[in-house]
């Protein structure tokens, strides 16, 4: 069994917002997100299994009104399957281990880093500094975590 998974006591701590979003595939509104404007090194996990899902070194400001990252820091731990809602076509991005509606993933991102734009829900997430990120069992990423910016 896998380290990470769908945690029964994670669901029950989450907000109603973070529910919403994760368990409902809702939406955060722009511009609200807590991780929005966060500029800290260290790593983003998924909110209800703790799979490791983005870092810092990859995230970038969009515009968009949410979190971007241009790419995952596990490529197995992000599940990308199509999303024909709200009369969209677009590709929707979920967490491998904990089933988690994190966002969508777009075609619109830095040319140079790979032109993905992984446009992430901040309710999805839970950022760990990565002055942290040892002792909660994340020191295999501390590579990828950033420097202060």
């Amino acid at each position: 069994m896998t380290r990470f998974a769908k945690d029964p006591a994670a669901l029950a701590r989450l907000t109603p917002e973070q529910y919403r979003v994760t368990q409902q595939c809702g939406t955060e509104m722009p511009g609200t997100g807590a991780l929005l404007h966060n500029k800290e090194p260290g790593i983003y996990v998924d909110v209800v299994s703790g799979e490791p899902l983005f870092a810092s070194s990859d995230k970038f400001d969009s515009g968009s009104g949410w979190p971007s990252f241009t790419r995952p820091i596990e490529p197995a731990n992000v599940k990308e399957l199509g999303d024909e809602s709200h009369g969209m076509i677009r590709t929707e991005v979920r967490s491998a281990h904990g089933d988690s509606h994190l966002g969508h993933v777009f075609n619109d991102g830095p040319r140079d880093r790979g032109g993905l734009r992984y446009c992430i829900n901040s309710a999805s997430l839970r950022f760990i500094h990565r002055d942290d990120m040892e002792k909660e069992g994340y020191g295999a990423y501390l590579n990828q975590a950033g420097d202060k910016r």
